[in-house]
C-alpha cells in the first residue's frame, strides 16, 4: 500500500471524522503530503553512496480561512504529516539531521484552497555533540544496528571528506536528480491523464493540453485557452503553461511551470486532470 493511501486512511479514523468535516474546503490533507514528499525530493542532498539527506523542518503556508478552521487541528495534523514524512523516507532511503516536524502557518497572500511549502534542516543537539567536526556530523542512530524511519539500515556510513588544508573548502555536495529514485533499469514507464473519468495515454514526448481542435488532447472548458499547457514526459515528467489566460493550478499551487508524479492534480479552468505513471 502506498504512504499516501496509509496517509489518508489514517485520518479517516481521528477524532471521529473530525478531519471529514474540516477539509471539506480546496485544501486536501492527501495535496499537502504530496507537496511534502516533493519538498524532500527536491531537496535532498547526498552526502555519500548510501547517505542522502533531506529536510526535517518543514511550514506549510495557508490561506486566512484555511488557517482558522485547520489551526485548532494543527498537532493532529501535524503527527500524522509528520509520520507520513518517515515513511516515505524510509520508502526512499533517505536521513535527517533531526526530528521530524510540520507546522502551519498563516499567509495574507494566499487565497482559500491554496497553500505554500517551505523546509530546512535543522539538526538536533545530539547530532552536533562532542568536538566540532570537519563536517557536520551524523544524526543519532537506534541502538541495535536496526535502522528506524528515515535511516538506512546496517552499520554508520562513513563521514564525507574533510575540506582540504588551509582553511579552503571542498566541493558542494552532489543534487539528486528529482522525483526520487528512478525507475529500475530495463522497466519502462507508463504515462496517462485522467479527465472525468476519460484516460488518455502518453505516448509522445510532449503533450499539448486545450481548447483547440488542434491539441493533443481537446478540454471542452470556456476557461482553457486554446493552446493551454504542455505535459513533457521525462524523468520527472513536467507540464508547463504555455501563457494561458487563467494559468494551471498543480497540486494546490499555482504556477507556471512543475513537476509531476503520479497522482498529481492539475486544474485548467474548471477542469481537473489526474496525471498517472506506472513501471511495466
Amino acid at each position: 500500500m502506498g504512504v499516501l493511501k496509509k496517509f489518508e486512511q489514517r485520518l479517516e479514523g481521528l477524532v471521529n471524522g473530525t478531519f471529514a468535516k474540516v477539509f471539506k474546503s480546496e485544501v486536501q490533507p492527501v495535496e499537502i503530503a504530496g507537496a511534502l514528499q516533493r519538498e524532500c525530493d527536491n531537496n535532498a542532498t547526498i552526502w555519500n553512496r548510501e547517505r542522502t539527506v533531506v529536510p526535517n523542518d518543514f511550514i506549510v503556508e495557508l490561506s486566512p480561512p484555511d488557517f482558522e478552521r485547520l489551526s485548532p487541528y494543527s498537532g493532529q495534523l501535524g503527527d500524522e504529516l509528520s509520520g507520513m514524512v518517515r515513511d516515505y523516507a524510509k520508502q526512499q532511503r533517505y536521513t535527517f539531521m533531526g526530528p521530524i516536524k510540520v507546522h502551519l502557518e498563516k499567509a495574507d497572500d494566499l487565497d482559500t484552497g491554496l497553500y505554500r511549502v517551505r523546509s530546512r534542516t535543522l539538526a538536533s543537539s545530539t547530532s552536533q555533540a562532542g568536538p566540532a567536526p570537519a563536517a557536520p556530523a551524523p544524526p543519532a542512530r537506534p541502538q541495535g544496528g536496526q535502522g528506524g524511519y528515515g535511516y538506512p539500515p546496517a552499520a554508520a556510513p562513513p563521514m564525507p571528506a574533510a575540506p582540504p588544508p588551509g582553511g579552503g573548502r571542498g566541493p558542494a555536495p552532489a543534487r539528486p536528480q528529482q522525483g526520487g529514485a528512478g525507475p529500475l533499469p530495463g522497466a519502462q514507464t507508463r504515462r496517462w491523464i485522467e479527465i472525468n473519468g476519460q484516460r488518455h495515454q502518453i505516448s509522445r514526448p510532449t503533450l499539448v493540453l486545450g481548447r483547440s481542435t488542434e491539441a493533443d488532447v481537446r478540454i471542452d472548458d470556456p476557461g482553457v485557452s486554446r493552446r493551454h499547457c504542455e505535459i513533457r514526459t521525462g524523468t520527472p515528467s513536467t507540464i508547463q503553461d504555455l501563457g494561458s489566460t487563467n494559468g494551471i493550478v498543480v497540486d494546490g499551487q499555482h504556477t507556471t511551470r512543475a513537476t509531476l508524479r503520479d497522482g498529481s492534480r492539475i486544474v485548467v479552468g474548471n477542469t481537473t486532470i489526474i496525471y498517472r505513471q506506472a513501471e511495466g
